[in-house]
């Protein structure tokens, strides 16, 4: 008891002056360590009264003449006065254990405050009653040094971002001891982590230093998108204008064709139209010739193309013919098939 007692005023005397309570002998663990409510005072007894009754959730352990006679569950039973004494009276629900803040060193030599709560529940009235001198406490005791022990195997980056698996080493190392001690520990939970102040302002920097270099990443990460999708759009606009040039001059080749095609076509007509008037003209002159009159009317066409051919040769050459008699006409035309004959060389 004085150990307890011992204890529990170095723990009230962590705390802050507002929440200690002072240390006598009617109060229990949880009124120094400001605990979940749950008292672990042990043992819990309760006074025979013949007829006792056990509430639900509970067992009582009856001795006679101090050694264990029976373990009764919840109803009701008789109980002989000065002779039995129920000395245990134990809740076999599942309860939780405050872990005080436990000062430890990380394995990277790190000064940290961890606490935490196990989740226990009694199994085996018998075993707990007679197992160890007071289980909650060997319990408590016993996940403190598993937390000690597993922090110093790991660095402080691992124990914060790896919870999990030190809630699960110190679980497993609480639930092998506490078997003998009729005690299931259903779970082991860390609620806080404290480096040291140096540590945690080196932490917020770190942070803050984090957070610039995300900032940072993302600002470029945004520029980087933005300087792509404009080099994109360019290439893209790139693209779309040498297709549409391309087309235009297809398009223009195609209506050069078309133009070319029409204009020789209208050319062919053309000749065409001329030669077949033509073939109409010599059709029709044949025809006049025919008739009376007609020999002298092409005898004087032939004189007057034949005083135009003079005038052409005067233009274009030093040789001139001249008929000694105009009025000979077949004298005439064989100097004008001369003449045409001198021009056609003088052409040449």
């Amino acid at each position: 008891m004085l150990s307890r007692l011992s204890t529990a005023t170095r723990v009230a005397a962590r705390l802050p002056a507002a929440s200690r309570v002072p240390v006598s002998r009617g109060y229990t663990l949880d009124s120094f360590v400001g605990g979940s409510g749950n008292s672990e005072q042990w043992p819990v007894t309760r006074t025979n009264t013949i007829l006792n009754i056990v509430p639900q959730g509970e067992m009582q352990v009856v001795e006679r003449l101090g050694k264990l006679h029976t373990v009764q569950g919840s109803g009701f039973y008789f109980a002989i006065p000065l002779i039995d004494q129920i000395s245990y009276c134990i809740d076999m629900r599942e309860r939780a254990i405050d872990v005080m803040p436990q000062a430890a060193i990380t394995g990277d030599n790190v000064s940290v405050d961890v606490s935490g709560v196990v989740y226990y529940q009694f199994t085996d009235a018998e075993r707990a009653c007679y197992g160890a001198n007071n289980p909650l406490y060997s319990v408590r005791q016993h996940a403190q040094s598993a937390m000690r022990a597993a922090i110093g195997e790991m660095d402080l980056d691992e124990i914060l971002h790896n919870r999990a698996a030190l809630n699960a080493h110190v679980k497993g190392a609480v639930q092998e001891s506490a078997t003998a001690w009729g005690i299931d520990v259903k779970r082991y939970e860390i609620t806080e982590i404290l480096p040291d102040r140096q540590v945690s302002q080196a932490m917020d920097k770190q942070a803050v230093a984090e957070r610039q270099r995300r900032e940072k990443v993302l600002e470029a990460e945004g520029e980087k998108t933005a300087a792509t999708l404009e080099s994109e759009g360019i290439k893209i606009k790139l693209t779309n204008e040498s297709e549409g040039m391309l087309i235009q001059v297809k398009n223009e080749a195609e209506a050069e064709k078309v133009k070319l095609t029409k204009e020789a076509e209208g050319e062919s007509h053309a000749v065409m139209l001329k030669a077949k008037a033509q073939a109409e003209a010599i059709a029709l002159v044949a025809s006049e010739l025919q008739k009376p009159g007609g020999e002298e009317a092409a005898k004087l066409a032939l004189a007057g193309t034949y005083a135009e051919m003079y005038g052409e040769m005067g233009k274009s050459s030093n040789t001139m013919m001249f008929n000694q008699n105009p009025a000979d006409v077949n004298a005439l035309l064989a100097q004008a098939t001369v003449a045409m004959q001198a021009a056609s060389n003088s052409g040449k």
